[in-house]
């Protein structure tokens, strides 16, 4: 059995956003394992925040451009610890020269980027000197380029956000969809495209937290249906913490409160031994389906220039059956 640590359960409420006590239980479960433990949060149904442990380079300046005629688009993040230097001058005409530098040498990754010259030192040096400068750690996380035969860059008020979204047609009506798409993109955070660029281990890993997930809830509610017939309230009986708390109060008694630990062991078990597995597989693939239009951009109900019912993919065709989202690239600060 893995020692956790005050530090293991504290990373992983910053990870989560999960209260402490959680965090530890899922930790001691999963044998110290985050990613186990973080699936064994979602399984059982605790919104899991998406938030960093480090936060040394939380800081920084993103920037998304397109070239004159967008057909290609350039992003660019330097990341930094602190807001003070991230907005200070130095700072920004450094990041802002450095993209435009690349855009006119038409650099298309991050390696070349770095080996880039520039005022006769690489990229990486000018990185080393203003850390010496600043006194900060300045990194270059993410440099992205994307081709289309037409792309939209869309930079969010402060630079936090930033996308590169293309499409297939380059005309008057592409400009003002794309746009939109691009606001969309940048407020919801999708995870694809759609579901078919998804990888499959991705796939797996959802319909997986599905099926513990309704495993869970099925149980469950077995054992609150049996507590009520009982008389026993559910909400005072749901953890040992609880029952010993309410006994405490007198909101039940200690008979109650055996008899509730007796429900919830046999209920239990004997509900996990006779759970059906055909309405388990219905359920979780309604909950991937769910996932699917939540997640990816065009199930996604369009957020800016819509009707307000439409998903981003019937806006488009609405606009232009013939066109077509081929990609995007969305970034954030800290993420």
């Amino acid at each position: 059995m893995a020692t956790i640590t005050a530090a293991d359960v504290n990373k992983l409420r910053q990870q989560t956003g999960i209260g402490m006590m959680d965090c530890k239980k899922a930790l001691v479960e999963a044998e110290g394992d985050f990613e186990k433990a973080i699936d064994i949060l979602r399984k059982k149904g605790q919104k899991v925040a998406a938030k960093r442990a480090d936060r040394e380079s939380n800081e920084g300046r993103l920037i998304a451009k397109t070239n004159a005629d967008h057909t290609k688009g350039f992003m660019l993040l330097v990341a930094c610890e602190t807001d003070f230097v991230a907005k200070g001058d130095e700072f920004m005409t450094f990041v802002d020269t450095m993209l435009d530098k690349a855009m006119a040498a038409n650099i298309n990754t991050r390696d070349e980027l770095l080996a880039m010259d520039m005022g006769g030192m690489t990229v990486t040096e000018k990185l080393t000197e203003l850390t010496g400068k600043t006194g900060e750690k300045i990194e270059l996380p993410h440099y992205d380029t994307l081709e289309a035969p037409y792309v939209e860059a869309y930079n969010h008020m402060g630079n936090h956000k930033a996308t590169l979204v293309g499409f297939n047609k380059n005309d008057e009506n592409a400009k003002g969809v794309a746009h939109n798409v691009a606001l969309h993109i940048t407020a919801m955070n999708p995870l694809a495209l759609d579901e078919t660029v998804i990888p499959q281990e991705v796939k797996d890993r959802e319909l997986a937290v599905a099926v513990e997930k309704t495993r869970i809830e099925l149980i469950n509610k077995a054992v609150d249906a049996a507590l009520n017939k009982a008389g026993i309230n559910p909400a005072h009986v749901d953890s040992e913490d609880h029952i010993n708390s309410n006994m405490a109060k007198g909101w039940i008694t200690e008979e109650q409160a055996n008899m509730a630990r007796k429900i919830k062991e046999e209920e239990a078990a004997n509900k996990a031994a006779n759970l059906n597995e055909a309405q388990i597989q219905q359920i979780a693939q309604g909950r991937l389906v769910k996932f699917f239009k939540e997640s990816t951009l065009m199930y996604q109900i369009l957020v800016m220039g819509g009707d307000g019912k439409q998903n981003v993919r019937d806006y488009i065709h609405a606009n232009d059956k013939a066109l077509e989202c081929t990609a995007f690239i969305r970034r954030q600060i800290g993420e």
